[in-house]
């Protein structure tokens, strides 16, 4: 029995984050590598530069076999393997099944939202914590908004904004997966009330609700700020749905920031036209070719690449600003953030959940301490 298996380790983003656990990686710990071609993992094993060597584990997510073995195999699985609506769910059952946790990289809500539905209810019985979003989609929205409620009073109204800007190349994976989701609103729509029947009501007494927000100007970012439609404010919703701490009546809003605002009003047709292309196959395909989703950035590249989110939190006649911060969103943090999710559920000491939960949920303080001594900084400003 490994302590953690990265499937999907021969991509691009998968390297990486072997990369980065291999360095990370407790002495006495043990770990896989699980992909379809065993040269492809042979040559990631063989850069990689940490004393504990990993086991290779030939998988595939169209045999249901050796995925459940890799579920059956850790104590945490990861996977790197998009888009998640196509290929996710099989390690998610196995997971689910098996009682193994699970961590991703997903941006997809309609899978996100499948999964609950399918594994949530398996996976409390099994004790396994399925934590999706383990990326720069969704844990510095996630972990920040929690940090900035921690900042402010308890048991009284919250009201968080959350205020993204970043530079640096997106990644292949979440270039298909938002294709994928653009092509398939209807169904995302029916998934999302799918998953509303099958979760329980809200805890009596309390309130919490997403910001439908508009273009506005933003003193906190001296710019622009435009609703951001991602799966983060729908993740920071559920942990707030999930924790008294964020109060009897929590609101939230994301937005991207931008310091235009023609330079805002054109990024916003363009996602118009984008989500418009996405819907006539064709195009779609055509769309698919310009991004592979195994090719990345060079390290010189990412690099220079940074992000920065603000968040603004007010409640109880206090107001706070905080920010998050951290280097290339698209790669090497977002490996940094899903290897470290994935520690921190190995061999921190965590509250008592199972089933599919959020970060803050499942890992909150922990993974933010881990966080913050491997660069990302939390900050009160």
């Amino acid at each position: 029995m490994n302590d953690i298996v990265v499937f999907g380790a021969t991509g691009f983003t998968g390297a990486l984050t072997a990369e980065y656990l291999s360095a990370a990686l407790p002495e006495g710990a043990s770990w896989a590598l699980a992909g379809r071609n065993r040269q492809k993992l042979e040559a990631v094993a063989a850069k990689l530069q940490g004393s504990a060597k990993p086991e290779l584990v030939e998988a595939d997510v169209t045999d249901e076999a050796s995925v459940r073995a890799v579920a059956e195999s850790a104590r945490v699985a990861i996977t790197t393997v998009g888009p998640y609506l196509k290929h996710g769910d099989p390690l998610v059952a196995a997971c689910a099944a098996a009682g193994t946790d699970y961590v991703d990289l997903t941006g997809e809500p309609e899978f996100v939202d499948r999964c609950y539905v399918a594994h949530h209810a398996a996976a409390e019985k099994s004790g396994a914590r399925l934590v999706h979003a383990c990326g720069f989609d969704s844990i510095p929205h996630d972990l920040g908004a929690l940090f900035t409620v921690e900042q402010l009073p308890e048991g009284v109204p919250l009201k968080v904004e959350g205020f993204v800007r970043a530079g640096g190349t997106f990644s292949g994976g979440t270039y298909h997966s938002a294709l994928g989701q653009f092509a398939r609103a209807r169904q995302m729509i029916a998934a999302a009330s799918e998953r509303k029947k099958a979760e329980p009501p809200a805890p009596a007494g309390r309130r919490v609700r997403g910001i439908k927000g508009h273009p506005h100007r933003e003193p906190a970012v001296n710019g622009w700020a435009v609703p951001m439609p991602t799966i983060d404010p729908q993740i920071v919703v559920r942990s707030a749905r999930a924790l008294e701490r964020y109060g009897p009546d929590f609101s939230y809003g994301h937005y991207a920031a931008v310091k235009r605002l023609p330079f805002a009003l054109g990024g916003m047709a363009g996602v118009g036209v984008l989500m418009g292309a996405a819907q006539i196959p064709p195009l779609r395909r055509q769309l698919e070719k310009l991004k592979s989703s195994g090719d990345g950035p060079s390290a010189e590249q990412r690099a220079k690449a940074w992000f920065t989110v603000t968040f603004v939190g007010e409640g109880g006649g206090q107001k706070v600003t905080c920010e998050v911060k951290g280097g290339d969103p698209g790669y090497g943090e977002t490996a940094k953030m899903l290897a470290e999710s994935a520690l921190c559920l190995a061999f921190d000491d965590l509250p008592g959940t199972a089933g599919q939960v959020t970060t803050a949920q499942a890992m909150g303080g922990p993974l933010t301490a881990r966080l913050q001594a491997a660069g990302i900084s939390f900050d009160v400003v």
